[in-house]
């Protein structure tokens, strides 16, 4: 298991998109440089987009039933930084499982593309990805109370309609419950408070709100 909570998706997006620009040079040199072929991945580089994608479907396809209901969501794809018995690229892909509550670390090689170790665990929480924040965000708008004060929330800052919750400035949190009122569940479950940005760079005040992506529920703090 990696040691790091990072989302190198994005990273290794990025990566890819350096890799992949092709600098055009008058004459002979834009040739050769167009003709170049791209530098395979040394054991210490970020994964680039290419590994990511491949890992995230190597590692998925156990889960893609799961996957499909909405009960399993892929979190993250990171650089395997553990295995440094040969030099074979590894990367660990993150998986949640809503139902049982449980972390799924899947480590593919990617060399053979397989599986090669899973460890599975509770109660450990890495940080919301962007799709659980969008999915939070939109379990927020579905509900009768809130889902109306954010809109008209956003409608006032933005002078039109809330489309879709991928419109809102969004950054999530794990919630653990401590002295707080309500929401005990979040004791086992994966919940996450929610910071919601207008435009206008506004923020909405969810201080009190707990989005439960476990049981698909909203709850608010008591203090």
């Amino acid at each position: 298991m990696g040691r790091r909570w990072i989302m190198m998706a994005l990273a290794g997006a990025g990566v890819a998109a350096v890799a992949g620009a092709v600098l055009f040079l008058p004459g002979e040199q834009g040739s050769q440089a167009a003709g170049a072929v791209p530098r395979v991945p040394a054991q210490g580089d970020p994964l680039t987009g290419e590994e990511v994608a491949r890992a995230s479907g190597i590692a998925s396809a156990a889960s893609q039933a799961h996957m499909t209901a909405g009960r399993v969501q892929l979190l993250y794809v990171e650089r395997d930084d553990d295995k440094d018995t040969d030099e074979r690229r590894r990367a660990d892909a993150f998986l949640y499982d809503y139902a049982t509550d449980q972390l799924i670390v899947r480590t593919v090689d990617l060399g053979r593309g397989e599986v090669v170790e899973e460890a599975v665990t509770r109660g450990v929480q890495p940080p919301p990805s962007k799709a659980e924040e969008v999915g939070a965000a939109e379990l927020l708008l579905a509900d009768p109370q809130y889902g109306r004060g954010v809109r008209e929330s956003y409608a006032k800052a933005a002078g039109t309609q809330l489309r879709s919750a991928s419109d809102l400035g969004l950054r999530g949190l794990i919630f653990v419950p401590g002295a707080e009122g309500g929401a005990h569940r979040c004791q086992t479950h994966r919940c996450v408070r929610l910071f919601v940005r207008l435009p206008g760079n506004t923020w909405l005040d969810t201080s009190r709100i707990i989005v439960d992506l476990s049981a698909k529920q909203i709850y608010t703090l008591e203090w």
